[in-house]
């Protein structure tokens, strides 16, 4: 088995080919340990293949993917020790707040025992303590995302992968989850691999974006790097044409220096 670094995630020569057509080109990326990596692009861009394979629900046509130093890339996906949380939230409808999250927690061998004091001990840390006994339909839509968290939170999940999960909300809640979300992942210290196609997002929640279009990374890099330093023209297009008037409102809520003009 190949060693590698400290990288927690490590993809290398990612190919992805759908009846003859390049779905992912070649990517190559690393992902931190405590990392808020966002993949940032319109559809059809790749990202969301790109969080099918990272997760095992596809088989890439070639290319490596290392967790922990650890060939994961032809490992089931209960095998890979990531959690993903969707943009439905994928919740039980007749399960309460806690059985929702302890179900999870009793398919786990070694967490069966104690499914119950984990589900517990993450809804309280995120707030959710007193509303364990609601069903899904009694919450409003941030509250089922926090259960969606908590459920994937218990498992102690080595990354999470986040698809779109604050796109369905409306526009006041995106901006309340937008702040509890980065909160958590801070206090967690999770390492987190974000999709979206909403540039304000990934400004705001991410230690690094990486852009991708047609399959390809055009940029990976920190915030404030990909605004002042644009490695392209795709890249300054983009920015631009979403961005350019709305940084200075969302730099006071991050206190992230992401524009100049």
């Amino acid at each position: 088995m190949e060693v590698l670094g400290k990288e927690k995630l490590i993809v290398r020569d990612l190919y992805k080919n759908f009846d003859g057509k390049d779905v992912l080109k070649t990517i190559s990326f690393t992902v931190q340990e405590g990392e808020f990596l966002s993949v940032l692009g319109p559809s059809g861009c790749g990202k969301t293949t790109l969080l099918r394979i990272l997760i095992g629900l596809e088989q890439q046509t070639s290319g490596t993917i290392f967790m922990d130093g650890e060939d994961i890339s032809h490992l089931k996906p209960s095998e890979r020790g990531m959690g993903i949380i969707f943009q439905n939230y994928a919740l039980f409808p007749n399960m309460s707040v806690l059985e929702n999250v302890e179900y999870a927690l009793k398919l786990r061998a070694d967490k069966k025992e104690k499914s119950r004091e984990f589900a517990l001990q993450t809804l309280e840390a995120i707030g959710m303590h007193d509303q364990i006994k609601k069903r899904p339909s009694q919450l409003s839509g941030g509250q089922q995302q926090r259960v969606a968290i908590a459920r994937t939170l218990a498992l102690n999940p080595k990354i999470i992968l986040l698809d779109e999960p604050i796109s369905a909300l409306d526009v006041s809640m995106r901006e309340v989850m937008k702040k509890e979300l980065k909160d958590i992942q801070k206090r967690f210290n999770s390492t987190m691999i974000f999709i979206t196609h909403e540039q304000e997002e990934a400004f705001y929640l991410s230690d690094r974006i990486m852009v991708m279009s047609e399959g390809n990374i055009e940029q990976i890099d920190t915030p404030q790097n990909i605004y002042h330093h644009p490695a392209n023209q795709y890249i300054r297009d983009f920015v631009n044409a979403h961005l350019d008037g709305k940084l200075e409102s969302l730099c006071k809520c991050t206190g992230k220096q992401v524009y100049g003009k």
